[in-house]
């Protein structure tokens, strides 16, 4: 497969390459700063792609930018493909390049005869939360406390909580978002009418709701850049792991279900918003 994206100059092709798959090991080391013991190796995925694995590289020339990862597995009894790495430079970022890369992936796997997809993000990630929630159309009903333990990367330094996506291919939800990738915000009247168990409140900090969940829905706010507030407060980023992780585990405890995630602002500083359903609104 090769495709053309926005960039011009840029196509997404598989990689089969060995060559390439280093590549694609450089890149792993320049992203998430890892060191050597941390990095997915070459000589692992060479075999991984022959037993259907997929491994898709975004390129500007021949230039590997880009690249997303994904390998066989299995979960209540069906074929899936979990979907362990993309990566995208920085300077290709927010143009759209992470978000083409899935649907090729995504095109891979179906291709393949495979309809779910799955993969795990850190919660507190906002951009990430967009691209999964708002426009791949994911859902969310486990969140896995320190997933990766301590690692090497410089993006991990408040844990690796993460919460575990399911990607279900052929559902109209999801093609809906595919296929018209609109803007998509939280109403108004759901913003004030629903109860916020976690809340962005004064000086960024963390604000917990003493009341248990009750109703259909509720909402769960994170800062709209963590990554900053990790350099600038690293203490404050610690409590919103904390507080976030209480949120969620108890909210999925009680039978809820992360399904939409909208950014917005509030008093010029960027928020987060997650919206959570019990099972039976569906």
């Amino acid at each position: 497969m090769s495709a053309n994206v926005g960039h011009p100059g840029i196509k997404i092709r598989d990689i089969t390459d060995l060559a390439e798959m280093r590549a694609v090991e450089e890149l792993q080391k320049e992203i998430w700063g890892v060191e050597d013991r941390e990095v997915f190796p070459a000589l692992a995925m060479r075999p991984i792609t022959a037993v259907g694995g997929i491994l898709i590289g975004a390129f500007d020339a021949d230039r590997l930018v880009g690249f997303v990862f994904g390998f066989p597995g299995i979960e209540q009894g069906q074929a899936t493909l979990h979907s362990d790495m993309l990566a995208v430079k920085a300077e290709y970022r927010s143009q759209g390049l992470g978000y083409q890369l899935k649907l090729a992936q995504r095109e891979h796997a179906l291709n393949k005869g495979i309809s779910t997809i799955t993969w795990t993000f850190d919660p507190l990630q906002a951009a990430n939360a967009h691209l999964n929630f708002a426009r791949l159309g994911v859902v969310a009903d486990r969140y896995l406390v320190n997933f990766y333990g301590e690692t090497t990367s410089f993006l991990h330094q408040a844990g690796t909580d993460r919460l575990w996506l399911t990607w279900l291919l052929n559902t109209e939800r999801v093609k809906q978002r595919v296929d018209n990738n609109l803007k998509r915000e939280l109403p108004s009247a759901q913003a004030e009418s629903l109860p916020t168990v976690l809340r962005l409140g004064r000086n960024s900090s963390p604000m917990l709701s003493s009341k248990k969940p009750e109703g259909e829905k509720l909402l769960i706010e994170i800062p709209g850049k963590v990554n900053k507030l990790t350099r600038d407060d690293f203490e404050l980023a610690l409590r919103w792991r904390e507080a976030s992780r209480f949120a969620f585990t108890n909210a999925i405890d009680l039978g809820y279900r992360v399904e939409e995630f909208y950014r917005t602002d509030r008093d010029g500083e960027q928020i987060g918003v997650y919206l959570l359903a019990t099972t039976h609104t569906r």
